[in-house]
């Protein structure tokens, strides 16, 4: 299966997005000090609908609103403009920035392989290491309900 460049966006602006906000700031500071980014959008708080599917793939409904920051940041390097969107849950600019800012570097062809190999695979790890922890300690309370019919003697 072949990636297409919105799929690629798509998982990185995810791994963005979950990412811890140390780990984050810290990726961030190491790359986007020495860039001059223009503030397309300052970053934003409001409230965005939250929706849910009935048992996971029937009708959908509104579950409710959820407080969301975003911003737009703008770079032009090598005479290549990029925008990059930052978008989180929760009221953190400084987070919504980082994640503007990575999002229009990685977008830069001549930052992006090295973005992606410093930055979003160390924090792609860091997640899959915390959600195999989380599985693991799931899994040592998980309960099987199997049943066993009793056998009836015969008369």
């Amino acid at each position: 299966m072949t990636s297409t460049p919105d799929s690629r966006r798509q998982a990185w602006l995810a791994v963005l997005a979950l990412a811890p906000r140390d780990a984050l700031a810290r990726h961030a500071a190491a790359r986007v000090a020495e860039h001059r980014f223009e503030w397309l959008r300052e970053p934003e708080t409001g409230l965005a609908m939250v929706r849910g599917r009935i048992a996971n793939r029937g009708d959908r409904f509104n579950v409710g609103e959820a407080t969301l920051t975003r911003c737009i940041a703008r770079i032009t390097l090598g005479g290549h403009t990029t925008a990059g969107v930052g978008h989180v849950l929760g009221r953190d600019d400084e987070r919504a920035r980082w994640i503007a800012q990575l999002d229009a570097l990685l977008q830069q062809p001549s930052l992006q392989n090295s973005l992606q190999r410093d930055v979003i695979e160390p924090l792609r790890a860091a997640r899959e290491q915390v959600l195999a922890a989380e599985r693991a300690r799931h899994a040592a309370s998980r309960v099987s309900f199997y049943t066993l019919a009793p056998e009836v003697a015969a008369p």
